[in-house]
């Protein structure tokens, strides 16, 4: 029996990186939510400092956190601080939300990798923070672009290849 693992991470608005995310293989599950801030049982309306986020829960037989990181930094821009598309402030920002030591070096290392690339015009800012606690969002952010197909997003597929050498 497989036992499922979760990634954490935040790159601007969460309908679409949740939209792209739930397309991808060894993704069993996602929701999004509230990361990183400075109240319990953040709303839409009041979550000072949580970045807007998504929970991925994935299947390690199929996919891992490498491979996660690597999609993530191919539909967000993560050179912009606090900033996707039109939306603005820290909920915006880029973030990996590390479970531990091992989710901590793997994201410094993925980082150094998407600099040295070049892909990106400047340098990722992505921050490095300390999971805590994620708050599931409000009901009808759940699936919001596949309740609202003409909805807004700024996530789309900027790099075909991975960052992950072959």
């Amino acid at each position: 029996m497989t036992t499922y693992k979760k990634a954490y991470i935040a790159g601007g608005c969460f309908w679409g990186m949740e939209d792209l995310f739930r397309k991808r293989p060894g993704i069993v599950d996602t929701e999004v939510g509230y990361l990183g801030g400075e109240n319990d049982f953040p709303t839409y309306r009041n979550h000072p400092g949580h970045a807007e986020g998504i929970e991925l829960t994935y299947n390690p037989e199929e996919t891992n956190f490498k491979e996660i990181l690597d999609y993530f930094y191919r539909v967000h821009d993560p050179t912009t601080i606090d900033r996707q598309g039109n939306d603005r402030g820290s909920s915006y920002r880029s973030a990996i939300f590390y479970q531990n030591d091992e989710e901590k070096q793997i994201a410094e290392d993925f980082i150094k990798v998407v600099d040295a690339s070049n892909r990106w015009p400047s340098k990722v800012v992505t921050t490095l923070e300390p999971f805590t606690k994620f708050w599931v969002a409000e009901e009808y952010h759940q699936d919001y672009l596949v309740k609202n197909p003409n909805g807004y997003t700024c996530h789309f597929e900027r790099f075909d290849n991975s960052f992950i050498p072959s």
